[in-house]
């Protein structure tokens, strides 16, 4: 069973920065690429980054683009979302998900298992 599990939300100030993390079980975590998603209050969920299996594809929101930073270790299982120059627009429960493929991208039906979620909330 495949389980994915983000840490390290909170509340920040406008500017400040966080950085999430995702670990994964359940499959081998480094023949599938990683996402993040967010969902704010009343809002559909939306695509912030991707990264490819082994590191070297990334891709951004445009939202995100320049301020929020996606990578992996897959010695540890975990994919991380560094977020800088955080807004208030940012806040939102932070998803990670797991793709079906060594590539996947902003689609929702690319990724089939999904963690719980992590809360983000910045103050201005």
């Amino acid at each position: 069973q495949v389980q994915l599990v983000e840490s390290g939300g909170g509340l920040v100030q406008a500017g400040g920065s966080l950085r999430l993390s995702c670990a994964a079980s359940g499959r081998t975590f480094s023949s599938y690429a990683m996402g993040w998603f967010r969902q704010a209050p009343g809002k559909e969920r939306e695509f912030v980054a991707a990264i490819s299996w082994n590191g070297d594809s990334t891709v951004y929101a445009d939202s995100v683009k320049g301020r929020f930073t996606i990578s992996r270790d897959n010695a540890k299982n975990t994919v991380y979302l560094q977020m800088n120059s955080l807004k208030p627009e940012d806040t939102a429960v932070y998803c990670c998900a797991s793709g079906k493929a060594y590539y996947s991208g902003s689609h929702n039906y690319q990724y089939d298992y999904w963690g719980q979620g992590t809360q983000v909330t910045v103050s201005s």
